[in-house]
C-alpha cells in the first residue's frame, strides 16, 4: 500500500519542485482516531517509529500509532493526578516521560507497560524533556517547574541530580544537541549549555515585548525561535558573533474584512522545526499554520484556519507528517469554552515543496 505521507527517498531537489503559491492546502489532512476527551495541551512524535504521545487535561497520556495509510490506533494510556502539561520520549523510543499540574514527572515503561513517578516539585510540571549530557548515564530528564526551578533528575534515583533556580516560573522550554532554552514568565530567557547543566550559560529578556509563550530550539543548536502572546516570533541566535542574524516578524494576525484600521493579534503557541530542512512552523490562536525559511526570511506557505484554536504541533522524525492539535487554549477566558468545541489531532502529509528552504535568488548562496 503507498504511503500518503511519503518517504525518505522520495524526496525531490529544490530545483525540480513545481513552482506554486504561498497558499497551502488542508485537504489531505487525516484525523487521530479517538482523541482525547478534555483541553489537548502538547503532542510529541517517537524519535524511533510513527508513534505520537498526546497529553491533555483529562489526566492521561494517550499513545497512538501512526500507519503509512495514514490511519491511527491507540496503544496505551497511563495517568496523572491532575491535568498533563508536557509529554516527551526517550531517544529510544522505549519510555515516555510526562509532567503534570500533581506536581510529578513520571516515567511510562513501553516496553513493561509500567509507570513510575521520577520527578517531584512544589508546584505543577510545566515542561519535561529528555537531555543530552556529557559523561553521564541516559536518560537524564529535566523538569521546568512553576515552583521557578529546574532539575535534572537520573530515571534511577529519588532525589534530582541537580537544581537550577530561575527568575521566575517555567513557561517553555526545549533542547537539541547541547544547547537548551527556558522561557519563564516576566519574559526571561535562560541559555544552558549542557556540558555545564548547573549553571545558566546566558540570560537575556525576550526581544519580544510581551509574555512568551513557546521557545523552540533549532535542530544544529546555533539558535532558537521565540513566540509570543502578541502575534510575534522572534529568531535569536546564541553566540554574539551572530547578532546581525537576529530578527523578529509579525504572524498570526489578521485585518477584519472592511476594517482596515483593525488588527486582531492572536498568540503563537507552537513553534516546530523540521528534522531535516530546519525550516519551521507556527501555529496559534487564530486556529492557523504556517512553514517558515528562517535563513530567507520567507513565508513557505500559510494554512486556511482549522475550525478551532491551534495548541501543539510536531514533525514526526523524519518530517513527513506534520501533527497539529486543535483545542481550546484559554486565549478568550471560560467564555471561549463552548460546549461542541473542537478537540483533535490532524495528520497532515507534508510535501517537500511546503517546507524545503527557498532556493537561493541567482544561484548565488545568501
Amino acid at each position: 500500500m503507498a504511503s500518503i505521507f511519503g518517504s525518505a527517498a522520495s524526496t525531490t531537489t529544490a530545483a525540480a519542485a513545481p513552482a506554486s503559491s504561498t497558499q497551502g492546502d488542508l485537504k489531505g489532512d487525516l484525523e487521530l482516531v479517538s482523541p482525547p476527551d478534555d483541553s489537548i495541551q502538547e503532542i510529541a512524535f517517537s524519535p524511533s517509529a510513527d508513534m505520537l504521545a498526546v497529553a491533555s487535561w483529562n489526566k492521561k497520556v494517550q499513545i497512538y500509532e501512526i500507519l503509512p495509510n495514514g490511519s491511527s490506533s491507540g496503544k496505551a494510556i497511563f495517568e496523572h493526578d491532575g491535568p498533563v502539561l508536557s509529554v516527551c520520549w526517550s531517544k529510544d523510543g522505549s519510555k515516555i516521560f510526562s509532567g503534570g499540574a500533581d506536581k510529578a514527572g513520571r516515567m511510562y515503561d513501553a516496553n513493561t507497560a509500567q509507570t513510575t513517578q521520577i520527578a517531584a516539585h512544589d508546584a505543577p510540571v510545566r515542561c519535561i524533556k529528555v537531555v543530552e549530557i556529557p559523561n553521564s548515564n541516559p536518560p537524564i530528564v529535566v523538569t521546568g517547574s512553576w515552583d521557578k526551578t529546574l532539575k535534572y533528575w537520573d530515571t534511577r534515583q529519588q532525589t534530582p541530580v541537580a537544581t537550577v533556580t530561575l527568575q521566575d516560573r517555567c513557561y517553555t522550554l526545549d533542547t537539541a544537541l547541547q544547547l537548551m532554552v527556558v522561557g519563564t514568565a516576566d519574559r526571561y530567557i535562560d541559555i544552558f549549555d549542557l556540558k555545564s547543566p548547573g549553571t545558566i550559560y546566558k540570560t537575556l529578556q525576550s526581544p519580544l515585548k510581551w509574555q512568551t509563550r513557546v521557545v523552540s530550539c533549532f535542530p544544529d543548536a546555533s539558535g532558537f525561535a521565540i513566540g509570543s502572546i502578541e502575534g510575534r516570533c522572534a529568531i535569536q541566535y546564541v553566540e554574539e558573533k551572530d547578532n546581525s542574524l537576529n530578527f523578529s516578524f509579525k504572524c498570526h494576525r489578521e485585518n477584519p474584512p472592511n476594517q482596515r484600521d483593525i488588527t486582531n493579534v492572536y498568540s503563537v503557541n507552537a513553534i516546530s522545526f523540521h528534522p531535516t530542512h530546519g525550516t519551521f512552523s507556527t501555529a496559534g490562536s487564530d486556529g492557523t499554520f504556517h512553514f517558515w525559511d528562517k535563513d530567507a526570511k520567507h513565508r513557505l506557505k500559510g494554512y486556511p484556519a482549522v475550525g478551532g484554536t491551534i495548541s501543539s504541533t510536531a514533525f514526526n522524525r523524519d518530517g513527513r507528517i506534520f501533527a497539529y492539535a486543535v483545542s481550546y487554549d484559554w486565549s478568550k477566558g471560560y467564555q471561549g469554552n463552548t460546549q461542541g468545541y473542537p478537540n483533535k489531532v490532524m495528520l497532515h502529509p507534508v510535501k517537500d515543496e511546503e517546507t524545503k528552504p527557498r532556493p537561493p535568488q541567482g544561484g548565488k548562496k545568501r
